[in-house]
């Protein structure tokens, strides 16, 4: 029977497992924490459940199809949001809701001219992108740079002009309200950066919020995407190790890995290993790769990091949905600071998930649990965090005003992550959130492999290989790295 060890079990190894497992191979999986799941993972207090990490997911389809190859039918409840999520700016009082039907969504646009005729037109421009890229770009493995670019070939000449420009610029052109282009700009937040960083291209995913298959959320929260795979691998004789960190290997010939070992010295043998740690620094760290050492790896373009909290409150909170988002009043300013900035922001732009509003499940009765994640600048740049605890307070001193509730005095249970957090617990480099941004120098054939540069039975997966970031892409990605492994001559 072949065999294979995949380290890591955040959603990308899960789902490569579930592949994987179907395909014949029996299959070993290693994680560092007690828990498996990586950033989709959960933290229960006093009768309260979070979600550590994401909150909801799109592209629900890609989810059908990862349990259809493994031979399974979907087991995930889930729950369209709609409105998909509201946004509070600072000078505003009433929060701007976002729904996925355009009539509800011009009534809440109803000051900018002509705006249904300009949403419409802008998603069909980024559906069409996202349509004609879909399978010949973002579901297609790539051997090299040329090969990548190759592959554009197929792209219509049409989507050019987007690829060298950035989202805003294009939002700038469509919009005529600044109100307007920066909740349309929200988007490039989820992949941990800004607008004015992100390329055009991204607004693919105004196209899946809006009209392709917008949010969803899961019932029992997000761990259960988790629960319900790990289930099935354990039924398949599936074995999980946890509290076991791999640190370094051994090769037997030049172009095989024969084991790799854990912070005690015990060794894993496989015909093949599938990495879920991050596919950068794994390689600089554990494989000791100069092309991606520290100070190589530094000079890459990282997600921001994310400062977290996590809030059990002992009443119901007025004036919040699922999601909601908090922002200031300059924009354009803010994201240009927040990427290097040395120090906290003193007026932080943050987002606010609540999923008892959607399940009540997942706080006691009459209660809250209150999920605040504000993207901070990753440890490049902000490394000391001794003010981690003002910070969490003055997020949560001015989220209360701006609700017109009191949550400072009926907090049930607190619990904080900072960028130091996150990068121990998950082995972020930096502490960034979402591992490599998505700048055009590290998208498709630029992003680092999901094969191994050297030995020919490691693999990679996860939010730093290729598609990207986000739940639906790395389950795209275990199907990419699937593809790679049977396609490889590792087999025994």
């Amino acid at each position: 029977m072949k065999t294979a060890v995949i380290i890591g079990s955040g959603l990308g190894g899960l789902s490569t497992a579930l592949r994987l497992t179907q395909k014949g191979y029996r299959v070993k999986v290693i994680e560092k924490n007690d828990t498996v799941g990586g950033r989709l993972n959960i933290l229960q207090d006093k009768g309260y459940t979070f979600d550590v990490g994401p909150s909801f997911y799109s592209m629900s389809y890609e989810f059908d199809e990862l349990f259809a190859s493994a031979g399974v039918k979907n087991p995930l409840q889930l729950e369209k949001l709609n409105p998909v999520y509201q946004v509070y700016f600072r000078h505003r009082k009433e929060p701007f809701k976002i729904y996925t039907d355009l009539e509800q969504l011009a009534q809440e646009f109803a000051f900018e001219p002509n705006f249904k005729q300009k949403i419409e037109k802008y998603l069909a421009k980024a559906g069409q992108f996202f349509h004609d890229t879909e399978n010949v770009i973002v579901k297609k493995n790539f051997n090299s740079v040329l090969h990548y670019l190759m592959g554009m070939t197929k792209v219509p000449l049409k989507h050019t002009p987007y690829l060298f420009k950035s989202m805003w610029k294009v939002l700038d052109k469509t919009f005529e309200h600044e109100e307007t282009k920066v909740i349309f700009s929200l988007v490039a937040f989820f992949l941990g950066s800004t607008p004015f960083e992100t390329p055009s291209i991204y607004s693919l995913l105004n196209y899946t919020e809006l009209k392709h298959d917008g949010y969803w959320a899961v019932k029992g929260g997000m761990y259960s995407i988790v629960k319900e795979i790990r289930k099935i691998l354990e039924q398949r004789g599936v074995e999980f190790v946890t509290n076991t960190e791999i640190v370094s290997y051994e090769n037997g010939t030049p172009d095989k890995v024969t084991a790799f070992i854990d912070q005690n010295g015990n060794k894993y043998t496989a015909d093949v290993f599938v990495v879920n740690s991050d596919a950068a620094s794994f390689r600089g760290k554990v494989l000791k790769r100069q092309k991606f050492n520290e100070q190589k790896l530094d000079n890459l373009d990282w997600t921001l990091s994310p400062f977290t909290i996590y809030l059990g409150v002992r009443k119901k909170l007025k004036n919040l949905i699922h999601h909601n988002y908090f922002l200031g009043d300059n924009f354009k300013e803010y994201a240009n600071k927040i990427f290097k900035s040395t120090i906290a922001p003193e007026k932080p732009y943050y987002y606010v998930n609540v999923t008892s509003k959607s399940d009540p499940s997942t706080a006691p009765e009459g209660c809250e649990n209150v999920f605040i994640l504000c993207p901070v600048p990753d440890l490049r740049f902000k490394k000391d965090w001794a003010d981690t605890e003002t910070f969490a307070k003055n997020i949560i001193q001015d989220l209360q005003e701006r609700i017109g509730d009191n949550i400072l005095d009926n907090i049930d249970t607190m619990h904080i992550m900072n960028p130091i957090d996150w990068q121990n617990k998950f082995n972020l480099y930096r502490g960034s959130g979402l591992g490599l941004s998505h700048g055009m120098r590290q998208v498709g054939g630029f992003r680092p492999k999901n094969y191994d540069e050297e030995y020919k039975n490691v693999f990679y997966v996860g939010a730093s290989t290729t598609p990207g970031t986000g739940l639906p892409m790395v389950v795209i990605g275990s199907k990419l790295v699937t593809e790679r492994i049977e396609q490889s001559n590792v087999n025994v």
